[in-house]
């Protein structure tokens, strides 16, 4: 198959959407499918473009089998509601020109859209039916819900406009997939059938991240006794993760419990203000993004993973990190109203404790500091369900099955129209005998 992605966000970007995009892409390529992306620069969760990508706008390069293309984009260093709204709105634009070109010049089979942006993803729908390509949008999160429930946004009048945008361009794709059932059901809440949705979540390679000894490099860098329990989260620090609630948590700790320590690991909009919550905290440390090597010796640090979440954002996303967290072998502590998607992940495999609630996080940081026996019986139960349900050899065979099905249904000859006839009656006895 020949197969265009059209996403913001792509390596050699390290987390979040980047991954799985990128992740995608390449295992397409190791299946045998001609790939190629039109993306934007780097620069996510740092918000900046790297000196050397600024001047590679329009220019096609190769990575890992991939051809890739980059666009330019405006990149807000102090990302608000309303920058956010340029930033996506400048990639839709700069994109429109490399969309066209390799729709109408390569012929795609597929074209699939990332979001976010949806606003890019309405002008790939529209070009895909131009050249008779099968469009999929693929939803990691419902960004207008977040945008105004996490206060992003505030005026109502727009919210409506923006939600009756949205849902039109949902419809206007042939497939829309997300990554957990809550944000499957919510599609088809604005709209959408359930005969063009489908889930695939996120994934994780379970024979790179593994349980190993929780004695690794960053306790002795950062200074952490080899009794001290160890709370981690690593991933992008914005407004939506609630991190402030981990420090809340820990500040609630310091004097009933000295042997906790927590690792926030990660960059993002809101880590200034996170360390500054912190600097009193000794027992608080925090570290830039880690490589990709070392990636399973930071996970292996912990005791426990945590997982802090605000009320606003309850559904709107089920965290791409919990994969990585259940692979660990190490519980989790998630922040999540029962019910939701991230809570019915979670249970079995960790606690599960209110959204928004410092204090009865801080109660789960105790308990499970207490409980070794839990703690042991909770990251076997994760690590089960990581090779059963977030496998990415299994996830990216469903992606592949599911294009060849979209592909094969292109091939399907349009429906004749019926000739239009006249019924003639004839008497008996005038009708000819055949010979």
């Amino acid at each position: 198959m020949r197969i265009l992605l059209v996403g913001i966000n792509y390596a050699p970007d390290l987390i979040g959407v980047a991954k799985y995009n990128t992740e995608l892409c390449e295992s397409l390529v190791d299946e045998g499918h001609d790939v190629k992306v039109i993306t934007a620069p780097p620069y996510y969760p740092a918000w900046n473009i790297p000196a050397d990508f600024r001047a590679s706008y329009f220019r096609s390069m190769e990575i890992n089998g991939v051809r890739v293309t980059r666009t330019p984009i405006y990149v807000p260093a102090r990302p608000s509601g309303g920058k956010r709204l340029v930033h996506h709105a400048s990639f839709a634009l700069s994109s429109m020109l490399p969309v066209v070109k390799e729709a109408f010049s390569w012929r795609p089979d597929i074209m699939l859209s990332a979001a976010p942006s949806l606003m890019s993803a309405a002008f790939v729908a529209f070009i895909a039916r131009r050249v008779r390509a099968k469009s999929w949008l693929h939803v990691q999160d419902f960004e207008v819900d977040a945008a105004f429930d996490l206060g992003l946004l505030q005026n109502e009048t727009l919210r409506r406009v923006m939600l009756k945008t949205e849902a039109a361009i949902i419809r206007s794709f042939d497939k829309v997939s997300s990554i957990s059932p809550q944000m499957v059901d919510r599609l088809r809440t604005k709209g959408l059938e359930a005969a063009r949705t489908i889930e695939v979540r996120n994934w994780i390679d379970t024979s790179a991240i593994f349980p190993v000894s929780k004695q690794t490099r960053y306790r002795r860098e950062l200074g952490i006794p080899d009794t001290a329990i160890v709370g981690l989260y690593s991933g992008t620090m914005s407004n939506k993760q609630g991190l402030d609630l981990a420090i809340d948590a820990a500040a609630a700790l310091e004097d009933s419990r000295p042997d906790i320590h927590f690792i926030l690991a990660g960059e993002g909009p809101h880590k200034a203000k996170l360390m500054e919550m912190a600097e009193s905290r000794s027992r608080v440390h925090f570290l830039g993004l880690q490589p990709n090597e070392s990636f399973n010796e930071l996970m292996a640090t912990a005791d426990f993973h945590l997982i802090p979440q605000k009320a606003e954002a309850a559904d709107l996303v089920l965290p791409s990190k919990l994969g990585a967290v259940l692979a660990s072998g190490r519980p989790v502590i998630a922040m999540a109203s029962q019910g939701t998607g991230l809570a019915a992940e979670v249970e079995g495999a960790g606690l599960v404790v209110p959204p928004g609630d410092a204090r009865a996080l801080a109660a789960a940081i105790g308990r499970l500091s207490e409980e070794r026996t839990l703690c042991e019986q909770l990251g076997a139960e994760g690590r089960r369900r990581s090779i059963e349900r977030w496998d990415r050899r299994t996830i990216v065979r469903r992606w592949v099955e599911n294009m060849a099905d979209m592909k094969a249904s292109l091939a399907l000859p349009e429906p004749k129209p019926a000739l239009a006839t006249t019924a003639v009656s004839i008497p008996v006895k005038d009708a000819v005998p055949l010979p």
